[in-house]
């Protein structure tokens, strides 16, 4: 067996091998570091037993108690036993509960001394305490039956025997019934479990290894700063966190507050922090053609005649910014968010004009193809007039079409090509791009970004996204990047009304689409699905169309796209309806983000609790685009959830997306503020980035003061920089050298 090490594999760790470590991997489990850092999720006190007289109600407890009788009664639902143990202490009588767990005869017999741990229940002063589904530890008895069950820290198992049999699958025996400290008399983590290694199973696991001193490692927080801290050394952290001193204050740890989970936390994030940052150093290496972008008299003069309207203040400090990174001898790489509406594509527009003028190509990514579309359609309307070469290049392009666009952006005919993932697939080669935008950047991943900009050797890079990322995510997600912000909407733009309404309001949200097309307005209306769900009130977007042109909207001008419309007819729908030729648009939510309809006054969203706030959000952005007053009906159906509730009742109240933002982070966390469509979260194992912000604030800070003292020059300095690519390099794409 080899020497345990981080990254020795976990099947060689005592108690596991190759079964449990088939488990293991299916978590992400696979190396001795993977296995440390996974922590307790909670922790109980089983340092002090109680009198069985001296428990009270509600509170948790841990009592030795001698079994006098078990029993398993059956209920009128045919699946589901209960099992009654009476037991006592010196003091008096105890009474358990468990659910399902009838191999507990085999197990707790009369005579047999254990431990009961949980919250206890008593219902008048002097009565017996209750527990219900407690936790148990064996202490005496004689001894384990020939097929023993698992310990009272696994959930309960449903079983099909009649009575009294054993569960259908069982674990691994349980060791000599006698008192362990692993798991009861002290404060005991608890740990999720996996697969079919029991929680009980996983701490005897963690604590060998533990004792084995696989976790005394240096780690790659420098000395240093863990002097100056205070902080305990990584060995001291992981035995802290895994299992406490008896004096270890209970809710530091329950709050991941402790010290031993401060430096793991610290850690965690300075070494990602400073994977960005030697990211950001790698990526900005020189221009594309060694040269810079300055702005030109010619350019300004162009500039106003293709935005003939004033700017906002924030589009012209962005621009400024922008502007003189263009000049400056490295490339940009900068993020600009924006609410819906604010103006990024003029800024990016104006951007563009100042590369173009200096002779190199424009590129700009989008999403989806009608977002692509729409805005191929935008900035040729404003370029091509000036002699500007717009060109469009996306998955639902003819052979010959496409083989023109490819042909026009490798020669450098083309000076402004729009696209989506088309842009960073094989084949597309630019002669020399200078400037790369990202539009929508929560849609793609951080690989995907890099594939645009090594198109042109040290492009620069704009990132937009009109989703707003509370500043937490925004360091996570684009550590790496600056930040810009537009923070007001242009002139003209007319606020939206938010109302939400229940299904038997439905007739009323009618009436109002009704009321502004009878005023020359259009209106949006969303369904979440295609087909109709059984799962859900409400039609699919195909069934409610036709109930709407049949019903309510007879009359009307309907049409309907959706994802499964085929691209070139869901453009042509898409123009009619931005030419006035249709009143109502029926859609799912393939209009979500891009489409600009000046004249649409209503967005209808059927079953709104099913979409979270950023994209309830961004729908409710697609009206309000003109100088017509709108209003954003949306629509529940059935009883809501408290985060549904949540979610609605925010939108009604505010329309400013950040801090919509920081609503949507609170609510659903970070790993899912995006929803299954993001691929930058990243994976942090002990951090966590809502708790623990202040501490990526912190770890940020502290690596760029490491960088900046010359770590590279020092031995230590060469092994944290080492062990940080080792762990982010593929992330971040770093070179494996210094």
């Amino acid at each position: 067996m080899p020497e345990l090490g981080p990254d020795t594999e976990v099947r060689f760790v005592k108690g596991v091998g190759e079964r449990r470590a088939k488990a293991l991997a299916e978590a992400g489990i696979r190396r001795v570091s993977d296995l440390l850092l996974r922590l307790p999720y909670r922790y109980e006190d089983r340092s002090a037993g109680r009198p069985a007289q001296a428990v009270r109600d509600g509170e948790s407890a841990s009592v030795e108690v001698v079994v006098e009788s078990l029993r398993v009664r059956p209920t009128r639902r045919r699946n589901l036993k209960i099992v009654e143990l009476r037991a006592r202490d010196d003091t008096g009588p105890v009474r358990a509960t468990w659910f399902n767990q009838r191999h507990l005869k085999q197990v707790l017999r009369p005579g047999r001394r254990i431990v009961l741990f949980g919250a206890a229940k008593v219902a008048y002063p002097g009565a017996p305490p209750e527990f219900s589904n407690p936790k148990y530890e064996l202490v005496t008895g004689p001894p384990p039956p020939r097929l023993d069950p698992p310990t009272g820290d696994e959930p309960p198992r449903t079983e099909t025997a009649d009575s009294g049999g054993a569960p259908d699958s069982l674990p691994d025996p349980l060791p000599d019934p006698l008192p362990d400290p692993l798991h009861v008399g002290r404060i005991v983590p608890i740990y999720e479990r996996l697969g079919e290694i029991h929680p009980r199973q996983f701490r005897r696991i963690l604590h060998d290894l533990v004792e084995s001193g696989a976790g005394a490692e240096p780690g790659c927080l420098p000395e240093e700063l863990v002097t100056r801290l205070g902080l305990p050394s990584r060995e001291e952290a992981l035995r802290e966190v895994h299992f406490p001193e008896p004096d270890a204050e209970l809710a530091s740890l329950a709050g991941r507050r402790s010290p031993g989970h401060r430096r793991l936390i610290l850690e965690e994030f300075f070494s990602f922090a400073l994977g960005l940052l030697l990211r950001r150093r790698e990526d900005r290496t020189g221009r594309a053609g060694g040269g810079s972008f300055p702005v030109s008299d010619a350019v300004r003069d162009l500039f106003r005649k293709v935005v003939p309207f004033r700017l906002t203040g924030s589009q012209r400090d962005t621009l400024r910014t922008i502007a003189r990174e263009f000049a400056g001898p490295l490339p940009m790489r900068r993020l600009l968010q924006g609410d819906v509406g604010s103006g990024k594509t003029i800024v990016a527009v104006v951007a563009a004009l100042i590369v173009i003028d200096n002779g190199a190509q424009a590129a700009l990514m989008a999403p989806t193809e009608v977002l692509a579309e729409q805005h191929f359609a935008t900035i040729r309307r404003l370029l091509e007039p000036h002699r500007i070469r717009v060109a469009l290049l996306t998955s639902g392009l003819s052979a010959a079409d496409r083989r023109a666009t490819l042909t026009a952006a490798a020669s450098g005919w083309a000076q402004f090509v729009i696209g989506t993932h088309s842009l960073i697939q094989e084949g597309a080669e630019f002669r020399n791009l200078g400037f790369a935008v990202v539009d929508e950047q929560h849609r793609f991943g951080v690989e995907q970004r890099q594939l645009l900009v090594e198109r042109g050797a040290g492009c620069d890079l704009l990132v937009m996204t009109a989703t707003p990322i509370p500043r937490t995510l925004t360091m996570a997600l684009h550590g790496d990047l600056d930040l810009s912000e537009l923070t007001e909407l242009p002139p003209g733009r007319q606020p939206i009304e938010t109302i939400v309404r229940g299904f038997a309001e439905l007739d009323s949200v009618h009436d109002l689409a009704r009321s502004e097309v009878r005023r020359g307005r259009q209106a949006f209306y969303v369904c979440p699905f295609i087909e109709d769900s059984e799962a859900v009130d409400g039609s699919g977007v195909e069934r409610r169309f036709a109930e709407l042109a049949e019903g309510p909207f007879r009359g009307l001008r309907l049409d309907l796209v959706h994802g499964r419309v085929p691209a070139a007819q869901r453009d042509r729908v898409m123009t009619a309806f931005a030419a006035g030729e249709v009143d109502v648009l029926v859609a799912t939510t393939v209009i979500e983000v891009g489409v600009d309809i000046p004249n649409a006054t209503v967005m209808v969203v059927e079953n709104a609790e099913r979409f979270g706030l950023a994209q309830l959000h961004q729908l409710r952005g697609r009206v309000g685009r003109g100088r017509f007053p709108s209003t954003a009906a949306l629509v529940h159906g059935g009883e809501l959830t408290e985060s549904a509730k949540r979610r609605l009742e925010v939108l009604e109240k505010t329309a400013d997306g950040f801090r919509i933002a920081e609503e949507d982070l609170a609510i659903r966390g970070p790993g899912d503020f995006f929803g299954a469509r993001q691929h930058g979260v990243p994976p942090f194992r002990v951090a966590d980035l809502e708790r623990d912000a202040e501490f990526l604030r912190q770890a940020r800070r502290e690596a760029q003061r490491f960088l900046d003292s010359g770590a590279e020059e020092r031995e230590e300095g060469q092994r944290i920089l080492a062990e940080v690519r080792g762990a982010w390099g593929d992330r971040f794409g770093l070179t494996k050298g210094g």
